[in-house]
């Protein structure tokens, strides 16, 4: 079987978009979570109420994004943001690694996550049918359908190989790239671009969450003593992957090796997740990456900042590593890009593989004491120096779908 790398990325995020920005704003620290403007769309309130009729009043938004700067208009007319995201994230992989240069379109595959589709378009619309009986948008349902991302992503780029979208919720981002992975391990593609993407910071959608009580108040800190909630993101990464064998041949930049996937299913509970679920993905993604659990060096936690998730995802840990859990650093980067549902898996892939190119493990930010029912490893204040030989991403979304990535730093 081929060995598989990483040579290309690409992001659109709340704390960078590049990814000079991303690593820049990862290792300082630097949260892109904010207070979000007043919407519009939102019902009339007394001047004096702040909140919209939301219990929270902060997003992780992507800021400074102005997708006319990047595409033409026959494609902003045809999309909504997530897209913008998914095209200008794709666009910089494939810049980086010139993958389009040295495959054939036809053995390159597009594989990428996103689960909410093109929520402002459907707001839109629907709150003019529903309150004008108004004429809808002829280009509604291309906006919204959540695989408008990888079809864009292969006219840009005019690729023709397999391309689709994968939506599993929180999943979504690391299951595509999982199942990139394979396809390329396996010989039925020769490179591919992968990610998740997701703009799902809409009024609706904001509602709707805040109704399910999960979202903080104040601010996400995942694993925190006084945790609260998670905060809600949007953004994109993107990565190219292709063989060790090429990249090497062709002299690419290699920022990592993908050596294992795990996926498993909860069949518990549609919101409340179940130990035994996301161990079984931790456990699936050291056998494939033939690896023993005392060579993980790092794990990227899901790490959402809820009471319950927060609190499984630990015991997983547990049960997966037993006495070795609680010396496996740790970290949630959702403290910095919040929670970008389909494109959250991607996001924290990105931040893995920085971190094991960079040799430094970003720090889970805002917590000032780790709840001591965890009983992990927490990274704490700054950035840790080190040197891990395996990192697993973990991804575990509603509905008890999850995935995990398994990464090797190339020395």
């Amino acid at each position: 079987m081929n060995r598989v790398v990483v040579t290309g990325l690409g992001c659109i995020t709340p704390i960078g978009n590049t990814v000079a920005d991303f690593r820049t704003s990862l290792f300082a620290g630097t949260t892109g979570i904010a207070p979000f403007p007043p919407y519009p769309e939102a019902p009339a309130r007394e001047a004096h109420d702040k909140t919209q009729g939301l219990r929270f009043t902060q997003t992780a938004a992507v800021k400074d994004f102005d997708a006319s700067q990047h595409l033409d208009s026959g494609i902003l007319t045809a999309t909504d943001r997530t897209v913008h995201f998914a095209v200008v994230a794709a666009r910089q992989a494939a810049a980086e690694s010139q993958l389009t240069n040295h495959y054939t379109p036809d053995k390159i595959a597009i594989i990428v996550g996103c689960a909410c589709g093109g929520r402002q378009a459907e707001e839109t619309e629907t709150a003019k049918l529903y309150t004008r009986d108004a004429r809808v948008h002829p280009l509604t349902v291309v906006r919204t359908m959540a695989s408008a991302g990888a079809s864009n992503i292969s006219i840009d780029l005019k690729i023709t190989g397999p391309a689709l979208n994968i939506s599993t919720a929180c999943s979504s981002g690391a299951h595509a790239i999982g199942l990139a992975f394979q396809m390329i391990r396996s010989g039925m593609i020769d490179a591919a671009i992968t990610g998740g993407h997701e703009a799902p910071l809409t009024f609706g959608f904001l509602r709707a969450w805040d109704s399910m009580r999960v979202v903080s108040p104040t601010q996400c800190r995942p694993f925190s003593a006084d945790r609260d909630g998670m905060t809600l993101g949007e953004g994109a990464a993107m990565f190219t992957l292709e063989t060790l064998e090429s990249a090497l041949t062709r002299n690419a930049t290699i920022y990592a090796e993908i050596v294992g996937t795990g996926s498993s299913a909860d069949a518990s509970h549609i919101t409340q997740p179940h130990p035994d679920g996301a161990a079984a993905a931790m456990r699936i993604a050291l056998k494939d990456a033939n690896a023993s659990p005392d060579e993980v060096g790092y794990l990227s936690a899901h790490g959402t900042g809820t009471l319950v998730n927060d609190t499984t995802e630990a015991a997983a840990i547990h049960q997966v590593f037993g006495p070795l859990a609680a010396k496996i650093p740790v970290s949630s980067t959702k403290s910095l890009h919040g929670h970008s549902i389909g494109a959250s898996g991607a996001l924290e892939a990105l931040a893995t593989i920085l971190a094991l190119k960079e040799s430094l493990l970003p720090a889970n930010t805002g917590i000032t004491q780790v709840d001591p029912a965890i009983n992990l490893d927490i990274i704490l204040g700054a950035p840790r120096k080190a040197s891990p030989k395996l990192a697993l991403s973990n991804s575990l979304a509603f509905g008890g779908l999850n995935a995990v990535l398994a990464f090797r730093p190339i020395e």
